[in-house]
């Protein structure tokens, strides 16, 4: 590690620590030319794959983008920004988890759908009838009725 204050690479780490619940280390160095001291953050870089759209446009995984389209779904339901949190890691590690260098849209519209499903199924029909473009009411009233008919989710209250 170079050193940002003179630029020496002689430095050492002087104390360690894990922060943001053991996701990263604090490490505190001291510069061994200057003498200047200075924190550094150390954070796995976990590489998620590249989205392959139906028209083929290929464009890198954007959490953001996930998280907009779930934020949109959930608009004035009652689901805590906790379980969005919760579901968008669950997805994510998904995608990560295949291996693959590259997904299908539609394996991450899929993977979101189930998480909306299990969270609030009001969100789960909004989310669906724009990502299978639903074009008539009797769409609706399908995806209405298989979500009745599905096992509910068990509340972990009950």
């Amino acid at each position: 590690m170079h050193c940002p204050f003179c630029g020496a690479d002689d430095t050492k780490v002087i104390d360690s620590r894990l922060v943001a619940e053991g996701d990263s280390v604090r490490r505190r160095r001291e510069c061994q030319t200057c003498g200047e001291r200075y924190t550094t953050f150390e954070t796995a870089e976990l590489v998620m794959p590249r989205i392959v759209k139906s028209n083929g446009i290929r464009e890198p995984f954007d959490e953001n983008k996930l998280r907009r389209g779930m934020q949109r779904a959930l608009e004035k339901r009652p689901v805590g920004i906790e379980a969005i949190d919760s579901s968008l890691n669950r997805i994510m590690h998904e995608l990560r988890s295949t291996g693959e260098r590259e997904l299908p849209s539609r394996r991450v519209g899929e993977a979101v759908m189930r998480e909306l499903r299990k969270m609030d199924g009001v969100a789960y029909v909004r989310f669906a009838s724009v990502y299978r473009d639903f074009q008539d009411v009797s769409e609706f009233s399908e995806a209405i009725a298989k979500l009745a008919d599905a096992d509910p989710v068990e509340d972990p209250e009950q």
